[in-house]
């Protein structure tokens, strides 16, 4: 409770610092250099302020260096339903991501069951998410997911809060100058933990279930029967090991919540899907 009571007071002293010290025109610099990013099929205003083009170099030069560093698989049939999946949810996302340059690449690793994609159409899959993605509308599930989160711009999302958030901790700790060294280290440690717990982790939950929604649209649009996303995060679920963290602790929301959210969902994207097979 005092964390709590701590973290509130620092948001509090963060307010009346920018409000007593940022000159008006730097306040207005911000606002106006701050971009505003519609996410497509939900209609959420999200804050981006980073280069979405500098975003899409960085990205590049990382799957290179990956590439360098991790090995590429060579199973034909993974490369082909990879290559198969991906093209069609490449299409169907485009006028989402019109400046993709799309590449898909297996790579071979047992022990990770995962897939990743990047800004600028980077997409990574590992062999161990075979495990769980059976057939290609599993496939299309877990990569449909990964590219919404490319096409919302959920990683210029979080890296514009946590820029915003260490902007903050700096203000904040100009702010405390004349404070004792003890309770300045208390406030600082009770502001990142509140913007962290209060913030950055429940967008990134937000986060996962708007994938989830967008995700499920392209797999339909693309022609893959979305019911077999109920399947795949079961499987997924039962592929963890140890206690699952506290909900509110997660980056992910917990699997009952997905499931309940997927399954609230299935009705309008089965209905793209009979529409667009």
């Amino acid at each position: 409770m005092k964390a709590v009571a701590l973290a509130r007071e620092a948001v509090q002293n963060l307010y009346m610092l920018f409000k007593s010290t940022l000159p008006p025109l730097l306040v207005s610099i911000l606002m106006w250099s701050s971009g505003c990013h519609t996410v497509p099929h939900t209609g959420r205003s999200a804050l981006h302020l980073l280069p979405t083009k500098r975003l899409a170099s960085m990205a590049s030069t990382h799957f290179e260096q990956l590439k360098q560093e991790t090995p590429i698989s060579r199973d034909a049939n993974y490369n082909a339903m990879l290559r198969r999946v991906g093209e069609r949810i490449a299409y169907v996302s485009a006028p989402d991501m019109p400046n993709a340059h799309w590449e898909f690449v297996v790579f071979d690793d047992t022990e990770q069951i995962n897939a990743f994609a990047m800004p600028g159409g980077k997409v990574g899959v590992y062999t161990g998410i075979f495990k769980v993605a059976k057939t290609e509308d599993d496939l299309a599930v877990v990569v449909g997911h990964e590219i919404a989160h490319v096409a919302a711009g959920h990683g210029n999302e979080r890296a514009s809060q946590q820029l915003l958030a260490a902007g903050g901790a700096m203000a904040l700790q100009v702010g405390l100058d004349d404070m004792d060294r003890l309770d300045q280290q208390m406030l600082m440690v009770a502001y990142g933990a509140g913007t962290t717990i209060s913030l950055i982790l429940p967008y990134s939950r937000y986060h996962e279930s708007e994938a989830d929604e967008i995700g499920l649209i392209y797999a339909a649009k693309a022609g893959y029967d979305p019911r077999a996303a109920i399947g795949f995060w079961e499987r997924m679920e039962a592929q963890k090991k140890g206690a699952a963290l506290p909900d509110f602790l997660s980056t992910h929301p917990s699997d009952s919540k997905r499931l309940r959210k997927i399954n609230a969902l299935m009705p309008k994207a089965y209905e793209i899907y009979k529409n667009h097979k």
